[in-house]
Parts: structure tokens; sequence; C-alpha cells
């Protein structure tokens, strides 16, 4: 039986499937494709703050967003929508840099880690951030640097734990020289298996791995998933997130939605168990890990 929960960081008490809210920004009709901008505020801020309260009442508790997702507005919508709700768990990211709507920079000189920390306190409206990764390791600065300037927030209180992401195993260790690692969050899913060393490292370690853009991969790719959900009369979306709850007990998909009959079938592959012949079929037929 897969669990339906993770003690993340040892002492947050999480669902496993939490939220994604990277495309909560612009027009609706602005934020499908690779290409969407998350440059600019929601401009239906009530229908996603009714949603994001919906998540709460139907289970979600783990809650992810960046500071760089539509300039500080992503933190800002969380921040409101989830103000007085106890028991969630918000996770955000710092160290990367919007100069236009089409460019992402890292920048992990360690003052502006420090700026944004306080950024997105009060962006968040939180006096403690539960969790804050840095959203990407800037070459420019050592590791250790970077890393370093978050813990001097872990040590004055104002984040909780620490996370990494797109990082591989090397970079996960020489970050925990540092400070502990309480989860780590990269590109995963189905087809796209170019992290399976990161998922074992952190399996090893209880450390939470967090897949992100969990369904963004083309269905046709693996011919399985259609089957398998056919035999459970599920979406193949349902099949896709029990895969990756099969992958590992430390596992937390974050799917992105804006719709809340989507976000309750997602929670749905909670519960469901697939079987070792179909979880063969769907490791044998999946599509080259990219950067393989």
């Amino acid at each position: 039986m897969t669990t339906t929960t993770f003690e993340l960081g040892g002492d947050l008490h999480v669902r496993r499937i939490g939220l994604g809210t990277m495309r909560f920004a612009d027009e609706p009709a602005n934020r499908r494709g690779a290409s969407a901008p998350v440059w600019a505020a929601p401009t239906d801020r009530a229908d996603l703050t009714r949603l994001l309260r919906e998540a709460t009442d139907a289970g979600v508790n783990l809650f992810d967003t960046a500071d760089a997702y539509a300039l500080g507005e992503g933190e800002r919508l969380l921040g409101e929508a989830l103000a007085g709700v106890s028991d969630v768990v918000l996770a955000t990211k710092v160290g990367v840099v919007r100069p236009d709507p089409a460019t992402w920079v890292p920048l992990g000189h360690p003052d502006y880690l420090r700026q944004q920390v306080e950024l997105s306190l009060r962006r968040l409206g939180r006096d403690v951030i539960d969790l804050v990764y840095l959203h990407r390791i800037d070459p420019a600065y050592p590791l250790a640097e970077q890393v370093g300037a978050l813990t001097d927030a872990v040590h004055a209180g104002k984040v909780r734990h620490l996370g990494l992401s797109e990082a591989t195993a090397e970079q996960v260790d020489a970050a925990r020289s540092v400070a502990p690692i309480a989860a780590v969050q990269n590109l995963y899913n189905l087809t796209d298996r170019s992290h399976d060393a990161v998922v074992e490292h952190t399996r090893d370690s209880g450390t939470a791995f967090v897949p992100f853009f969990p369904l963004s991969f083309d269905h046709a790719a693996v011919p399985s998933l259609g089957e398998v959900a056919a035999e459970h009369g599920m979406t193949p979306n349902q099949v896709a997130l029990a895969w990756l709850l099969h992958r590992g007990p430390h596992l937390l998909p974050i799917p992105g939605t804006t719709s809340i009959r989507h976000l309750k079938e997602n929670l749905a592959a909670l519960d469901t168990e697939l079987s070792a012949d179909q979880l063969a079929r769907l490791n044998a037929d999946h599509a080259p890990a990219i950067g393989s």
C-alpha cells in the first residue's frame, strides 16, 4: 500500500499530493504551454482565491510558489488567500531574477537571497516560512555561500526548512555539509526520469523529493498509460500521479491546476494502488529521459 502522507523535514505533516501555483498569473488564456509568461498579477484573483480555499477543504495542505512567479504576485495571492487557514505548509523559492517576461536568470548573491527571504515573508504574510528552496544554483557563487545565506534565515527563526531545486545528488550532499536539506524539487515525470539518481539518493536519506511538472509530458509517449487508466477506470493523469507515489514514499508531486474538478481528480490518485504488472508496463515503455 502507498502511504498518503509524509513528514516533511521531520515535523511538517503533509499529504503527498500538493498544489503547484506557478500558473496562477496573467490572464487565464495566457497560462498554458511552456511559453506562458508567469509575469503579471492574475486577472481572476477572486476565482483563484476561491480555488485555493477549496483546495484546503479538499485536503491539500502543501502549496508551492516562488518569488519569481509574477514578480512576487504569486506569493501575495497565496498568502492572502490562505491567511488564517491553519495546518497548511507554504513553500517558496528564491534565487531567480526576471528582467523580462521571457527570461529566468539564477542569482545567488548571498545578500540578494537574504533580501528575497524578507520580501517573501512580507508577501506571504507569515512570521516563518515553512520551506524555502534555492530556486536555482548560481554557478557564479559558491554553493556553500548560497545555502549559508538561507541558513542565516533559519537561525533567525524566519525559515523552518531549506530545499534545493533542480539539483544533482552531488549538489545535495554539498549543501548538506552546510545545513540540513528537507526537500529537493526537480523536474520529474513518467517520461523525464533524468533525476532517477536524485530520487534514490533522497529516498535513502528520508528527504522529500518534489516532482514539478509531474503531468507535463506527451501521454502518447507512454502507450501503457491509457491501458492502465482504462483498467482502473481513471484518467491518464491520475495514473501518472499514482506512478510517482509508487516511485517512493518520499515523493510529493505538486501538479498545478486552476480547476477544482481537476484538483479533486488529482487527489484521487492517493487512493490508487497499481499492481506490479501495471508498474512494470509503465516502467517498460517510457520515453528516454531528457538529457540521457
